[in-house]
């Protein structure tokens, strides 16, 4: 029987972008079946969020994301520009984001086709791996998701014409990544037990195949 996990991913985390090889490659090796469940990103989720934090917080999480790239060998640079607009000397998170709503919207487009993990492992590249200049200019997410059978101008037409169902699976996504045990992204969920991080796949390997996870 084909195991389903749930995986509650941001566009704008390093972590998700980072977990998505080995998640492929789970896909790829085992009987299992990722729902990727696009939420929105901290910044805009949880308002104030960057103010309460510790300073030293979004300084480690660059430096320790761009190490564990290059440790695992995945091309990687922060996004330009940010999805998030936010002004990262005073912290002040713009309330127009259309950036990170596109995107989002996009990826539960494609969830509630059931092809949220190929559209995602599509796109996200396009934002993090530095082959591009600008991710936002040009065709470059057109190309990108077309090459993993998406029609982007199609979606993004769609979505403008009723907003609100995307919305709706977002927020249903967002109340049960809270109800998993975790706030964080990227989160696994298996059988309701929450695995936090890109640094948790093995352990949510174990996990599964403790459960009988079969080899394809």
């Amino acid at each position: 029987m084909t195991m389903k996990v749930d995986l509650f991913y941001s566009f704008r985390s390093p972590y998700s972008y980072l977990a998505l090889p080995k998640t492929r490659e789970l896909v790829t090796d085992y009987d299992l079946d990722v729902n990727l469940r696009p939420v929105y990103p901290l910044a805009v989720r949880v308002p104030g969020f960057f103010k309460k934090a510790n300073p030293q917080f979004a300084r480690y999480v660059v430096r320790d994301s761009t190490r564990v790239a290059e440790y695992q060998n995945i091309p990687f640079r922060f996004p330009r520009p940010d999805p998030i607009v936010q002004d990262m000397t005073t912290l002040e998170v713009a309330a127009e984001q259309p950036y990170i709503h596109r995107l989002t919207r996009l990826a539960a487009m494609a969830q509630l086709e059931g092809r949220s993990l190929q559209f995602t492992s599509a796109i996200a590249p396009v934002l993090w791996d530095g082959s591009v200049a600008g991710w936002n200019e040009g065709d470059h997410l057109a190309r990108a998701a077309e090459s993993a059978g998406f029609d982007l101008a199609a979606m993004d037409a769609a979505i403008s014409t009723d907003p609100d169902r995307y919305e709706q699976v977002i927020a249903e996504n967002e109340k049960d990544h809270a109800a998993s045990g975790h706030w964080g992204v990227p989160t696994f969920v298996f059988e309701s037990e929450p695995f936090f991080g890109q640094d948790r796949i093995d352990l949510l390997l174990w996990r599964m195949q403790g459960k009988g996870l079969a080899k394809r």
